[in-house]
């Protein structure tokens, strides 16, 4: 293992990414040649179906500044982040995305701003989204005001996982070992001095998006379960109306039949508040189970990834402490 101080570490997830691998190469060998402290560049292959695993350890073998770990499976993009800030050795560690949507030629500005200007984390928030459609832009915004309402208010807007931390705020991070993870919250809870810095967010180098619609719903709903109550709470706010109006109903109903001769006909409101009270209640155990499962998961106590083999590394270190 080499012990030789690293100034950056460089973490970079991908899953699938064959397509613009090849670029991503190119760009990152061009950064190197800019880079003049001691650097190392983390590629997390997440269990990818295609070649990618196999062009990590062509250029691992090649290039000993890089290095490559593999998952046994596909754990997910948050894990992939994990596992890159366990391994991590740099004094500082950007964490970046494969699909070029994150300049890494940003490494410079966000190092100086670590480095000299005393900012323990820099986090890059996107002025537009070039090449995505409407939809997906309206979907983003709607996550991002969701987050900051269930989540925290204070979690800032059009900022994705690409951010640079310092050795100490990487190492909070790390103590925080929960399996269902949402970084950016995670990030936004440990504090520290924190710096915004804004840049152009060019549409992807090649491939699709790996965060379609229906994976952007569960990852918003992992978000708020996994860092917030507000869902039980809304369950019991709803759950409190839908009984108040139904008590209302039931004293004007016994009103209507001791004090009037009108009797109330009742069958139909009796199947629409069968149908209302039954939705609700199974509505309310899904939220909960969706709080006992995660509890279930936690106490499983079972690794949060695991590594098949690594590129670039005499052997299987073990992570950062």
């Amino acid at each position: 293992m080499n012990t030789q101080k690293i100034l950056l570490s460089i973490v970079i997830p991908l899953f699938n990414e064959e397509e613009v691998f090849l670029l991503l190469e190119e760009r990152l060998l061009k950064l190197a040649e800019t880079i003049k402290d001691s650097f190392e560049i983390i590629l997390i292959n997440d269990g990818s179906m295609d070649k990618t695993g196999e062009l990590i350890s062509k250029l691992t073998a090649k290039d000993l500044r890089f290095k490559g770990i593999h998952f046994s499976k596909n754990f997910g993009h948050q894990l992939a982040i994990t596992a890159g800030y366990d391994f991590a050795q740099g004094d500082y560690v950007l964490v970046l995305d494969g699909d070029l949507q994150d300049p890494p030629e940003l490494v410079h500005e966000m190092l100086q701003e670590c480095q000299h200007n005393g900012f323990d984390i820099v986090l890059a928030r996107r002025k537009q989204r070039q090449g995505e459609t409407i939809f997906k832009k309206l979907t983003a915004s709607l996550f991002y005001w969701l987050m900051r309402r269930a989540i925290d208010p204070n979690l800032p807007g059009n900022i994705g996982d690409f951010r640079m931390m310092n050795r100490k705020a990487v190492n909070a991070l790390n103590r925080m070992r929960e399996k269902h993870r949402f970084i950016r919250g995670m990030v936004a809870w440990v504090g520290f001095n924190q710096k915004i810095i804004e840049f152009e967010r060019p549409p992807r180098a090649a491939g699709e998006t790996k965060y379609p619609l229906k994976k952007m719903v569960r990852f918003a709903w992992t978000a708020i379960t996994s860092f917030s109550a507000v869902p039980l709470y809304v369950v019991l706010g709803v759950g409190m109306i839908v009984f108040g109006f139904g008590l209302c109903y039931s004293i004007f109903a016994l009103y209507m039949k001791l004090f009037t001769d009108k009797v109330q006909p009742g069958w139909t409101a009796l199947i629409i508040f069968q149908f209302i009270f039954s939705g609700f209640t199974m509505i309310a155990l899904g939220v909960l189970g969706s709080y006992v499962g995660k509890i279930f998961e936690e106490i499983k106590d079972r690794p949060l990834y695991i590594v098949d083999r690594v590129d670039g590394l005499k052997s299987l270190i073990e992570p950062q402490e």
